[in-house]
């Protein structure tokens, strides 16, 4: 009853149909742009490493994960680990999302304030996505108002990360085009597809915001449809 239908589902289910069409995006333009090559030949490997140096980034290291597309920096370890799709290859696909994580690296090395506090806030979201549904609806079954409204409290932590990682994205994307573009890892021409990667990827992470602001809509108007 709470899950199928009533208050707030219409804002779920768009918010499911828009996380689709970003991932079908992220997926057929990651395909096109993997099967062209850089002009200079280098890999993802090759060209984060690169960059580290020439940004004076001394102490990451870059190295092989698992997985496809599990591409991402790890502040704890001060490590880039690039998915094997993306270590080995000479794509634009690659390059690029090679130097957006290495984008991560350099707002750690700065301390840019957004990947400071998301990283911060990281147990607070993560405690927040595994509580609050059962707060809340064990609160509207039991007739405990106060207890749905904790649930509701948990889920802001698990909104609020999903809102700051977007300028952490979109920050280190445009890190990554300015090093690619200024170190002529890419010519022009190159820097276009690069670019379409990047901006394909953001799009999943909008489709994550507007998810999560559309569960907490809901939310708010079943808890109200209790009162």
């Amino acid at each position: 009853m709470f899950w199928f239908g009533g208050p707030g589902t219409i804002f779920v289910l768009l918010a499911f149909v828009f996380a689709m069409y970003a991932q079908s995006k992220v997926t057929s333009t990651y395909e096109r742009f993997s099967r062209i090559g850089n002009s200079r030949g280098l890999t993802g490997a090759e060209t984060a490493r690169a960059l580290l140096r020439e940004q004076g980034v001394y102490d990451v290291e870059v190295e092989l994960t698992h997985g496809r597309l599990t591409d991402h920096y790890d502040p704890r370890t001060k490590k880039v680990r690039l998915s094997p799709e993306v270590y080995h290859s000479t794509s634009l696909a690659a390059v690029g999302i090679a130097a957006h994580e290495t984008g991560h690296a350099l707002q750690h090395m700065l301390g840019y304030a957004p990947l400071a506090f998301r990283n911060a806030i990281v147990p607070v979201a993560q405690l927040g996505s595994s509580l609050a549904w059962p707060l809340f609806f064990l609160g509207l079954v039991m007739g405990l108002p106060g207890l749905a409204d904790l649930g509701i409290v948990f889920f802001l932590g698990a909104v609020l990360f999903q809102v700051v990682t977007l300028p952490v994205e979109f920050n280190a994307s445009a890190r990554a085009i300015a090093m690619l573009s200024h170190g002529n890892y890419l010519t022009q021409q190159e820097l276009g597809p690069a670019r379409a990667v990047l901006q394909a990827a953001a799009l999943t992470y909008v489709a994550a915001v507007a998810t999560a602001v559309a569960q907490l809509l809901r939310l708010l108007l079943l808890r109200r449809s209790r009162d």
